[in-house]
């Protein structure tokens, strides 16, 4: 029977009150986040009939509003190949393994020993030497031998040691290090949510490159016939040295932007292949031969500017990071106060090996509590206290900051795509006009009415709207591209407004087109 002292009783009944005690900061939202506006403002996205409505939150595949299998393919792709995102998975991994590190300090450490101790003393020294021993001179005057004690012990024990967590240090700091990885979660799909965005914005550059140089070749076509039927014209007398010139300039022109058209379009190539964690050169099996995407003019559900919070990514993250800086601050208040540690050991002990574990009485045990205080360290623990309510404040202007500037993107990203909106539809019926145009001069020509530089004229014209159609639905596919990013990703919404194509048939063969083969 052991009898444990009076105050070790209580220290260890005191020390195992359930750990109530938390020094962190109350939680309080920075003030910009806490006043962040109810609305948009002036309805930014509202034109017409268009309504801003809000609607449910659908993060997923959101970018087949564009209606587009090449596209689809291609972000598919990217989402199990972009290196960036690889490299994203593993942040996210090596942040749970510091979280399963921090948590396990909240357990008591527990270890396993065994020793073998072998003694071999003189008993003329020492402690020993009062027992004799020897070491003298025999009868005969000879040297007599020294006696020795010979000892081995065996031992085999269970160890542990557990702190205490009455101040809450670690209680802070493990839900420190859960925001951490939950904040690098979040940047993971902050990551996912960027390389989707790069994709579809190298995708629609390559649809209007590739729509700009065939509308060039064309146009060079279309020209050619132009210079030569006016070199006639000026041979004949009835057109000027002036007008031959801008025809053979316009030529000229188109010349020299196909060689810049096709540079971009290599780089655009280049950079969808990095994107897709490929070389150049090797997005044949990826890039269809001809593309087809679409934009639907459909309602923008963007909900309140509240709804951010939780669904970007980048605005999750920033409070996640400023929650954990928070923990800090209280687990590095804790170090201040003083710690109440147990110690202690279980075990045999024997003489004999085979008597180790096969005798009841063998055993040993060694429990140890203890308090200490931090009574001078240097001015390091308050140094310590102070870093972390430095990077607690650091860490909420950053949150603030990207709360502001998740609202500015969403308010900005309304208005511009209202506005390519506009634009586009505007191009849209100029194409309609100048393929009237051109249908009526081919009927003018057939009738012999009017000449044939007439109609090529309208062809040429028809070909210039076409190459502003093509950059307009350009911009207007990156400008609904922004509005997803700025909202964090997509939306559901059950109805569907009226769609275009973003590639529009070029001037080959347009109806009433003559052939001028």
């Amino acid at each position: 029977r052991v009898a444990y002292p009076t105050g070790l009783l209580i220290l260890f009944f005191a020390a195992s009150l359930p750990g109530c005690i938390s020094l962190a900061p109350s939680e309080k939202s920075p003030e910009l986040v806490a006043a962040i506006p109810s609305d948009y403002g002036d309805e930014p996205g509202i034109s017409d009939d268009r309504t801003v409505q809000p609607a449910p939150y659908a993060p997923l595949e959101w970018w087949i509003v564009f209606g587009d299998a090449s596209l689809n393919q291609l972000v598919d792709s990217a989402l199990v190949a972009n290196l960036d995102l690889v490299a994203a998975v593993g942040r996210v991994e090596e942040a749970r393994a510091q979280l399963r590190a921090t948590r396990g300090a909240r357990f008591p450490a527990v270890t396993a020993s065994g020793d073998v101790s072998v003694q071999d003393t003189p008993l003329n020294t020492g402690a020993f030497s009062i027992f004799g021993g020897g070491g003298g001179t025999d009868s005969t005057g000879g040297a007599s031998s020294v006696a020795r004690a010979n000892t081995t012990t065996y031992s085999a024990s269970l160890g542990f040691s557990y702190e205490f967590d009455f101040w809450g240090r670690v209680r802070n700091d493990t839900r420190a290090a859960l925001n951490d990885a939950m904040s690098v979660a979040a940047d993971l799909e902050t990551a996912r949510l960027g390389v989707i965005a790069e994709t579809i914005a190298n995708y629609f550059e390559i649809v209007d490159l590739r729509q700009r140089i065939a509308l060039a070749v064309e146009t060079l076509d279309v020209l050619s016939e132009r210079v030569a039927l006016t070199e006639e014209r000026y041979d004949r007398g009835l057109a000027s040295s002036f007008e031959l010139y801008q025809i053979r300039l316009d030529y000229r022109n188109t010349q020299a932007s196909l060689p810049d058209l096709e540079s971009q379009l290599t780089d655009a190539d280049a950079r969808l292949a990095v994107l897709l964690g490929a070389y150049p050169g090797q997005l044949d099996a990826f890039l269809a031969t001809e593309f087809a995407p679409s934009m639907s003019f459909e309602p923008i559900p963007v909900g309140l500017p509240a709804d951010l919070l939780v669904q970007r990514p980048d605005v999750r993250a920033a409070a996640l990071r400023f929650d954990a800086a928070r923990y800090r601050v209280g687990a590095r208040r804790a170090e201040l106060f003083p710690t109440i540690s147990l110690t202690g050991s279980i075990g045999t002990q024997s003489g004999d090996v085979g008597d180790l574990f096969n005798t009841v009485d063998q055993w040993a045990m060694n429990l140890v509590a203890g308090l200490t205080a931090p009574l001078f360290q240097g001015g390091r623990l308050r140094a310590s206290v102070d870093a972390a309510q430095a990077q607690y404040k650091q860490l909420g202007a950053a949150y603030a900051k990207t709360v502001l500037t998740a609202y500015k993107e969403a308010y900005v990203a309304l208005n511009q795509y209202d506005e390519q909106q506009q634009r586009y539809e505007f191009f849209l019926a100029q194409v309609d006009e100048a393929q009237a145009s051109a249908d009526l001069q081919a009927s003018r020509f057939e009738a012999g009415i009017s000449g044939y530089a007439d109609y090529l004229d309208a062809l040429r014209a028809l070909q210039q709207v076409n190459t502003s159609l093509s950059v307009a639905g350009r911009q207007l596919a990156l400008a609904r591209l922004a509005v997803h990013r700025a909202l964090g990703g997509g939306w559901t919404d059950g109805g569907r407004g009226p769609q275009f194509d973003l590639v529009q048939a070029s001037s080959t063969n347009p109806p009433g087109q003559l052939d001028r083969s």
